[in-house]
């Protein structure tokens, strides 16, 4: 029964996570004066509003609804307060948000992994979160290249090589490509 307890507690801090993800990448666009970086940043937050709904369906079909754990309250919380306030640099903030879009991955993979290994049902249950999954993958693939940009105007007061957006939507590319055949 532990077992039970243990993956909704994952989902309702998968879900809290993926509101803070919301919510840091509005301040960011707020925060930040280049309309590329903005316009990756609105295809993310399109995409993780989506996101947010397969997770809630996936806790609604789960039907052991669990709060999120304390600690995972309090990170959250001060990722926001860090996300608000200005101790931190344009650079470290973009730095924090790749960091949660891994978290949630990482997450997300696991409760997949242990659905896989528990039974069908359950796996099958789990089975839209791997969109979610992958998507959070290529946000993070994304984020590299905004961290490029923004790390080397902030650090090194240049331009970056404008090649790495070409490099970055290639991989991207590449990522769907693989999602698109583990899918069929």
């Amino acid at each position: 029964m532990a077992d039970v307890t243990n993956i909704a507690t994952k989902l309702a801090d998968l879900k809290l996570f993926q509101n803070v993800l919301l919510e840091s990448e509005q301040k960011l666009i707020a925060q930040t004066d280049d309309n590329t970086i903005c316009e990756r940043l609105e295809g993310m937050i399109n995409s993780d509003r989506e996101n947010l709904g397969i997770i809630e369906a996936a806790i609604s079909r789960y039907g052991n609804a669990a709060e999120p754990r304390d600690i995972s309250q309090q990170h959250a919380q001060k990722v926001s307060q860090m996300m608000s306030g200005s101790e931190l640099t344009l650079y470290d903030k973009y730095l924090q948000l790749e960091l949660l879009k891994h978290q949630q991955t990482m997450t997300g993979l696991v409760l997949h992994k242990v659905a896989q290994s528990l039974n069908d049902d359950l796996q099958d249950l789990m089975e839209p979160l791997n969109r979610v999954n992958f998507e959070n993958r290529a946000h993070q693939e994304i984020l590299k290249g905004v961290l490029y940009f923004v790390g080397t105007r902030e650090i090194g007061g240049q331009e970056p090589d404008m090649g790495i957006w070409a490099s970055i939507e290639q991989g991207i590319a590449a990522l769907k490509g693989a999602v698109s055949s583990a899918v069929s």
